[in-house]
Formats: C-alpha cells, sequence, structure tokens
C-alpha cells in the first residue's frame, strides 16, 4: 500500500512538472517570437512554417521511434487523412498563425490571454451542441471573459482603443483558432495518438502555409539573433513543450493539466516584461486577470 502511495505521488508530482514546464516554455515561444517581431526581419507566416515543419518532423520522428507501424498505417485511412488535413489547416495552422500575428501587432502577453478566451468559446459551443443554457459559472466565465477583453483593449475607456484594432482582430481570431483546434481533432487522437496527430497536422500545415504566403520569396537577412529565436520557438517553444505537455495529460490527466497549463500567459507576461522590457499597466493586469479566472471556472466545471 505504501509503496503504491509513493508511486502515485511521484506520478503526479512528474506530471505536474511536465505540464508546468511546457507552460512556461509555451510562454517563452510567444516572447520570442515578439523578439523577432519586434527587433529582426521576419514575418509570422514565415515563423508559421519553420516553427511547424520542425516540430512536426520531431514530433512523427518520435511518433515512428515509439510506435512505426502505426506512424504508417495512419495513410491507408484516406478519411482519417483527409480529416487530418482539413484539421490541420483549419484547426492548428489557423491556431498558430493568428496568435503570432496577434503578437506582431501587441506582445506575447497579450496575445497569450487573448488567445485564452478560446475555452469561453469551447464552453458557448458546448452549450449550443447540447441545447442547453449556460450555468451560472459558466455566465460569470462569460462576462468575466468579456470585461477582460474590454479593459485590455481600451483601458476601461469605450472611446479610446489602447490595444490596436488589427491586435484585437487577430487576438479573437486565435480565439477562434483554440476553439476550432480543440474541437476538430473528432477521434483522431483517441485513435491514433496526440504525437502523431499533431506531427502529420503540423507539417501539413507547415507545406500549406509556405505555399499560401510562398514563403521563399520572402528575403531574410539571417543572423543568429533569428536562428536562436527560431530554435527557442521551434524546438523549445513547440517541439519540446508538446511532448512535456502530452506527457503531463498522460500522468495527471486533463483538467489538471489545463489548469497547470494556464500559467503560460503569466510566464509570457513576466517573460516580456523581463526581457523586452514591454510595460504592463495595472488596467492591462487587470484584464488579465478577469480573463485568466474564466478559465479556472471553466475548469474547476470540468473537474465537479
Amino acid at each position: 500500500m505504501m509503496r503504491q502511495r509513493d508511486e502515485s505521488y511521484y506520478k503526479t508530482k512528474k506530471g505536474v512538472l511536465y505540464t508546468f514546464i511546457g507552460a512556461v516554455l509555451w510562454g517563452f515561444s510567444g516572447t520570442c517570437g515578439q523578439y523577432l517581431f519586434s527587433h529582426e526581419d521576419i514575418t509570422p507566416a514565415m515563423v508559421t512554417v519553420i516553427r511547424m515543419l520542425f516540430a512536426g518532423c520531431l514530433l512523427l520522428l518520435l511518433s515512428f521511434v515509439k510506435n512505426p507501424k502505426q506512424t504508417k498505417e495512419v495513410w491507408s485511412h484516406k478519411k482519417d487523412i483527409l480529416h487530418l488535413i482539413l484539421y490541420s489547416i483549419f484547426g492548428l495552422t489557423f491556431s498558430q498563425y493568428s496568435y503570432l500575428v496577434t503578437i506582431s501587432y501587441s506582445n506575447a502577453g497579450t496575445a497569450t490571454v487573448l488567445q485564452y478566451l478560446g475555452p469561453v468559446l469551447i464552453m458557448i459551443y458546448a452549450c449550443i451542441c447540447g441545447r442547453r443554457l449556460p450555468s451560472i459559472k459558466e455566465l460569470v466565465a462569460i462576462v468575466f471573459a468579456i470585461l477582460g477583453t474590454f479593459l485590455l483593449a481600451t483601458h476601461g475607456n469605450p472611446s479610446n482603443m489602447v490595444l490596436s484594432k488589427e491586435g484585437l482582430t487577430w487576438g479573437l481570431l486565435s480565439a477562434v483558432g483554440l476553439l476550432i483546434y480543440t474541437v476538430a481533432p473528432g477521434n483522431l487522437i483517441s485513435k491514433w495518438g496526440s504525437m502523431l496527430v499533431l506531427g502529420y497536422a503540423m507539417i501539413f500545415g507547415g507545406i500549406f502555409t509556405a505555399i499560401i504566403t510562398r514563403v521563399w520569396t520572402i528575403f531574410i537577412s539571417w543572423n543568429y539573433h533569428i536562428i536562436l529565436g527560431l530554435i527557442g520557438i521551434s524546438l523549445f517553444g513547440t517541439a519540446i513543450s508538446y511532448t512535456l505537455y502530452l506527457q503531463g495529460v498522460h500522468l495527471i490527466g486533463s483538467v489538471k493539466s489545463s489548469l497547470i497549463a494556464s500559467v503560460e500567459p503569466v510566464a509570457a507576461t513576466i517573460i516580456s516584461a523581463l526581457w523586452l522590457h514591454t510595460v504592463f499597466g495595472v488596467i492591462d493586469l487587470v484584464g488579465f486577470f478577469f480573463i485568466m479566472v474564466t478559465v479556472f471556472l471553466l475548469v474547476k466545471k470540468k473537474e465537479e
């Protein structure tokens, strides 16, 4: 009995640690994106392509090492491949690209918090699909989300847009992207596993983005700052972070992992302030608080 208790304790401890580190690395990747867009001549499209292709290849390699038969077998299921391509383009790619564009118009902390409006949209989607009205707790979450977004965009003055229209629009689109990214996989992940699905989806998405934006026509004046920034985003902020997070979900479950992952916008804000000296006012932090409370309310509801 004591041995089982110790094993459970260490399993939970590892799961919490993996999820926490993964979330911090996500926040770090957003700040790397902010640095690249504000200090270097590189576009969100180029970063999206490099990030998704690099991380996709690495995740797919890990998937192949873990289960080579399954990694190849998915190609014999044409419907699943089609589903995977659609999920890649309209879910994962749209979510990744809109998030990076939001950073280019604002900063990593604000972009990450705006994307975290996604759980509210997921809840509204669930209510529509279930043909039910939101609960009191869900209504409070919606009000907090609207209030937080309002404070971020206007600082409480409706006649004064503090956040640019482009930043706000792309930020809200990134939340929609998170909704699609979450609900679109359907049974793909349960059937084939998260690593395989994410690996193929990132590769498909990287190729699609490269073709649509014609990235080969974009000139980049390469230097070691750009290379280090892309390594931070692609390796640490995507491949390693996703792997750690998925391992954390396996060890402690999706509910606890989602709650711990909420440290991502906090990490992005702190790293952005310390590294890039991004200034966040009291109203910004209050807006962050209101939006993050919605995540805790909705995750708590799942747990109940």
